[in-house]
């Protein structure tokens, strides 16, 4: 391989050490990662229009001749105004270049360039304004914008760039396999990345996106398969198959279903093995994955060994903490609860009885992975709404033990092909039926003007004894026409819900006020709960029969799915009511989709179409490294062909360790950056 290519980013002409630090908050450290930083958009030069038919205020292609060049002006604050007369042949224009003196330098009078900038003043005099020129006899009219940072303009990027694809050409990459290529259809690598900066067509850059897309799902592909056979590593919890659960489920107070049944014997199977279990529990919401959990927690405790539970609120939590005590204590298995808001004294207390083993099942938030947390013998991590923590935070708990099992967790149904890049270093176990007795929620989509008509059914279900959750997206009240929960209260309280006791829960009151307003909710004082997406995840009040979720057009298909699975966890009929006025084509969509269905798999799949992988799950993304070209929601067929070549690749070369698997490999090992070795 070049050290050019692979050397570091100065190589390149006009890069100084100044230049190459802007580079690397970039994260860019060598010509070849240059080549990687793909465009964000393109500027397309190859129509233009007359300085006369420019329209002003917006936008334009120009091809301007310079006429002359003005003396550079310095005025106030050291910024400098650069200035120079051009024409069209038939129109003059004032070209314009504020706090760039080199850049104007580089434009030579006589010379015809394209310009393209922002057009401005009136149809007698027009300037226009820091445009981005090239030659006019500049052969690619197609030309990249860049993701910049301070002090890096876009035609330093362009100029280093072509310099970083000679080098390319002077001693050429590949990644992938002549035979691969054919069977994928696929461009090869060094025309694919000159296409993706400098397309000769429309066609062309469309070619070379599909190969480096292709590539970068293949090395996420492979990176999560190597991280998986990694951690393949013999377990210092092997557990006793001999050791019987059939009475924690006999002891249960209701039957578990064959979907749950199944994956406490997939869990128990992997716990009995010499490399730990590396486990994603995936069940729609109300499913019952506590109860599959709490099964993994017994048997652990029954082998002698700690399990932790790690949650993201302290709501949750709690829940957990009570949910497990109560299937697990009658079995003599000590279940305790550390979060952030306990007291010093009582934190102190509580991880005393953890280090010495008389705790056995440990639930809590991010706490429990704190430094001073020690644990005698953690043998089973089960993190739960996997999706809010990194994959960090994930390897943080299980650094506190010896190659313990792991068990993820997640009440968000994500469609097939996406868990498997997500949670491609787990096995998958999912539980799509919902428990006895449980029956699906109605949903109606209605528009504010059934408002009171929906509050009548509200009332005569909470004059049965029932109690209803009421959704708003905001707090408190802004410029928007949005329901904040603090006036929508006030308001209700004196009208639709006049005589009912009402309470609000939103973020911004502390965990104490929370935990308090949530008890109450659970033991029945509370009538009509207001709130925020606070209730989100995992609060379980079997009691609550209806919900309302106002202004629906402003939540995903899937956080409506999670918020109306609050209610429903009874043997009460349940209902859900969408209001929104929002009548535009997506929303009608999206409304018909909740009505139609409860299946939470179905949804998610609606709802990835609908949003893309980035709003899917928020900016986190999982943990995992981001994808610069690859759209997952768009790019389903090409991921599974990506996924097949894994598996071929890995199947031939497990630890892409042969010659010609070497530049795949280490774009992998920096794709991750950590957590992949050999």
């Amino acid at each position: 391989m070049s050290s050019k290519l692979f050397g570091q980013i100065e190589y390149l002409k006009g890069v100084g050490s100044a230049r190459g630090e802007k580079y690397r908050k970039l994260g860019i450290n060598s010509p070849y990662e240059l080549i990687y930083h793909i465009p964000r958009t393109y500027l397309d030069f190859r129509t233009h229009v007359p300085v006369c038919q420019a329209p002003l205020n917006e936008y334009s292609v120009l091809k301007l001749t310079i006429l002359h060049r003005l003396p550079p002006q310095r005025i106030k604050g050291g910024l400098v105004i650069c200035k120079a007369a051009a024409s069209d042949g038939c129109d003059d224009i004032l070209v314009v270049i504020y706090n760039n003196v080199y850049g104007f330098q580089t434009l030579k009078e006589g010379e015809t360039y394209y310009m393209y900038g922002k057009v401005s003043g009136n149809f007698l005099r027009k300037e226009i304004s820091s445009p981005v020129y090239i030659r006019s006899d500049e052969k690619v009219l197609i030309q990249p914008v860049y993701r910049l940072t301070q002090g890096l303009s876009v035609s330093m990027v362009r100029t280093n760039m072509q310099q970083a694809l000679d080098l390319l050409h002077d001693e050429p990459v590949e990644s992938l396999p002549e035979i691969i290529r054919r069977r994928y259809s696929l461009s090869p690598l060094d025309w694919s990345l000159e296409n993706i900066h400098f397309p000769e067509s429309d066609a062309a850059a469309e070619t070379a996106r599909k190969r480096l897309a292709f590539d970068e799902l293949l090395k996420l592909q492979l990176g999560m398969s190597i991280m998986k056979n990694g951690s393949r590593q013999n377990t210092a919890f092997k557990m006793n198959k001999n050791i019987d659960y059939q009475e924690f489920e006999t002891n249960l107070p209701f039957e578990m279903t064959e979907d749950q049944k199944k994956a406490v014997r997939e869990i128990i199977d992997d716990m009995c093995r010499d490399v730990p279990m590396n486990r994603l529990l995936q069940g729609d919401v109300g499913s019952g994955k506590t109860a599959v959990a709490a099964a993994a927690c017994y048997f652990a405790a029954k082998n002698g060994v700690q399990a932790a539970l790690m949650a993201p609120t302290e709501i949750l939590a709690s829940q957990h903490f009570r949910t497990l005590n109560g299937f697990l204590e009658g079995f003599g298995i000590r279940v305790c609860l550390l979060t952030g808001s306990l007291t010093a004294k009582k934190k102190t207390a509580l991880r005393a009885k953890i280090e010495q083993g008389e705790a056995d099942v440990i639930v809590g938030t991010h706490a429990i992975i704190q430094k001073d947390v020690i644990y005698r013998s953690l043998g089973l991590v089960i993190t739960d709404e996997q999706h809010r923590f990194g994959v960090e935070q994930r390897a943080a708990l299980a650094e506190k033990g010896r190659f313990p099992h792991k068990l993820v967790m997640s009440a968000t149904p994500i469609p097939r092909t996406l868990a498997l890049i997500i949670y491609g270093d787990l096995d998958i176990s999912a539980i799509k039926q919902l428990p006895n007795g449980r029956s699906p929620v109605r949903t109606y989509a209605v528009t504010g003007k059934l408002r009171s008509r929906a509050f009548g059914f509200v009332r005569k279900k909470l004059d049965e004894g029932r109690q209803a959750y009421v959704i708003c997206p905001m707090i408190e009240d802004s410029d928007s026409e949005l329901f904040a929960v603090t006036s929508y209260a006030e308001n209700a309280q004196n009208g639709d819900l006049k005589g009912y006791s009402t309470a609000l829960l939103h973020g911004k009151m502390n965990a104490a006020e929370k935990d308090k307003t949530m008890k109450k909710f659970r033991d029945g004082e509370i009538q009509v709960l207001i709130c925020t997406t606070v209730v989100e995840v995992g609060v379980d009040v079997p009691n609550a029969a209806v919900m309302v979720i106002e202004n629906a057009e402003r939540f995903g298909l899937s956080q409506l799915h999670q918020l109306r699975g609050r209610v429903g966890r009874g043997q009460f009929e349940s209902s859900c009511i969408l209001i929104t006025d929002n009548t535009t084509e997506e929303c009608v969509k999206r409304m018909k989709i909740m009505s139609s269905t409860t299946d939470g798999f179905k949804i998610s799949e609606e709802d990835l179409k609908m949003r893309g992988p980035g709003d899917f799950f928020g900016s986190a993304q999982h943990g995992l490294p981001p994808l610069k070209i690859a759209d997952i929601a768009c790019n389903m067929e090409l991921m599974e062909m990506a996924q097949n070549c894994a598996v071929e690749l890995l199947r031939d070369d497990p630890s892409l360790s042969k010659p010609e698997n070497r530049v795949l490999k280490m774009d992998v090992l920096r794709l991750f950056d950590k957590g992949i070795t050999g």
